[in-house]
């Protein structure tokens, strides 16, 4: 019998199955911490020149350091914890250590000069904020449900009153206007266009502010839904650049991004443009989007995209009186995540009262807050917003060295 088969992928103490795979060059590494994102100066830390000595053993261990601006930095855990995500979910790899030193004066006034740079350009190279977490929902085949999960997610993340924004990347396939209620024309102004907003009232804390949701697809463009897009792949894959770049999307806690299904030219452009998005992939308990599935994180690893964790969807049919029943098999999402070394982070049962909400726009969330799925969506929202992927809290180490620099050139003003 194979040890393995008796291990709980949701089980933090458990040994992990890992592939058999040779450690990541010391460039890799260095590259897939692109991902990592300052949220005060706006650049990847890479980018920053915060990364020092990437040393990789010959038994997948990594060590690396990273030189801070203050050695006393309030960002310094979250940091380490980025730099030991991404650099953990590389396949080869057993084992980040990080190491900190401070940055000289000569490197803090790059950094600064950076800072400016960022601060006096027009726009950033999208119009996402880089403080904004972002989740590209992916499947390896359609009819799993991950328009489901990404509406639903998306809804109880902002049930928490929090601002999240759809962008709807299935530019063939859209749907996320009508599981949404919503409809119209996006609009703009400057050459810019608008999301179309709808408030969601705060589920956990019913006298806090309500949250927002910033819904972009191309459903919201075209005359019909029933219009038929004829497109190519790189024209595919344009239009999802002009709803990063030509948006105006302003401040979000998190941006879900509705994925076409497989792995093509949008996932490649997605990854390019958005450095700090992560893949939240979505399967059923049946083998055969268990199998698909595997190319989805093997596509995003490639690209350097971290893949935060597996989704399984229609786990089980729940029946009005709570009998379960296995309708396509069971064990799917496990399997999944311990085959791509991730996180299983929710289990949605089979339920109509979510086709129901899809059809009517109302999502399950909201429609039928007590039932078993959207129990699980928000579970699943709780686990994404606390352990997995929590919003990126602004701290103030590069702050310190603002008012720092300032106070001194105010004393040298009154000086002389």
């Amino acid at each position: 019998m194979d040890a393995t088969e008796h291990i709980d992928p949701n089980d933090p103490e458990a040994p992990v199955h890992r592939i058999a795979a040779p450690p990541p060059a010391p460039a890799d590494v260095r590259e897939v911490l692109r991902g990592v994102i300052d949220p005060e100066l706006r650049a990847d830390v890479v980018e920053l020149d915060m990364i020092r000595d990437i040393k990789v053993g010959t038994d997948g261990s990594v060590a690396v350091g990273v030189a801070l601006t203050t050695l006393g930095c309030p960002l310094r855990a979250q940091i380490k914890a980025e730099v030991e995500s991404k650099i953990g979910g590389m396949p080869g790899v057993t084992n980040v250590a990080v190491s900190y030193s401070e940055m000289t004066q000569e490197q803090k006034s790059f950094a600064m000069q950076r800072a400016r740079l960022n601060a006096r350009a027009d726009a950033p190279d999208t119009e996402v904020p880089a403080t904004t977490r972002v989740l590209a929902v992916a499947s390896g085949k359609g009819g799993v449900g991950k328009s489901s999960v990404t509406v639903n997610l998306a809804t109880a993340l902002a049930a928490q009153g929090r601002t999240v924004g759809v962008l709807d990347a299935d530019i063939w396939g859209f749907s996320v206007p009508r599981m949404l209620g919503v409809d119209g024309r996006l609009a703009g102004t400057e050459g810019m266009i608008h999301p179309t907003e709808r408030t969601v009232a705060n589920f956990d804390d019913p006298d806090g502010p309500d949250g927002r949701l910033k819904i972009v697809s191309m459903g919201l463009l075209v005359d019909h839904e029933g219009t038929a897009l004829m497109w190519r792949g790189l024209i595919l894959a344009k239009a999802v650049e002009e709803f990063l770049v030509k948006v105006r999307w302003g401040d979000m806690d998190y941006l879900l991004i509705d994925m076409p299904p497989g792995t093509g030219d949008i996932q490649m452009a997605l990854a390019r443009l958005l450095p700090q998005a992560e893949m939240l992939v979505v399967t059923t308990p049946a083998l055969a989007a268990q199998k698909v599935a595997v190319r989805v994180a093997d596509m995003a690893r490639r690209s350097y995209m971290k893949v935060a964790g597996v989704v399984e969807n229609m786990t089980a049919f729940v029946t009005p009186s709570g009998e379960s029943f296995a309708l396509f098999g069971s064990g799917g999402g496990a399997a999944l995540a311990q085959e791509i070394e991730a996180l299983l982070i929710g289990e949605v049962p089979l339920e109509p009262a979510v086709s129901e909400g899809g059809d009517t726009g109302r999502p399950v969330v909201i429609s039928t807050p007590d039932s078993p799925a959207a129990q699980a969506f928000r579970a699943l929202a709780r686990r994404i917003s606390t352990d997995v992927l929590p919003p990126i809290e602004m701290a103030g180490c590069t702050a310190r060295i603002f008012e720092t620099a300032a106070a001194n050139l105010a004393a040298k003003r009154a000086t002389g």
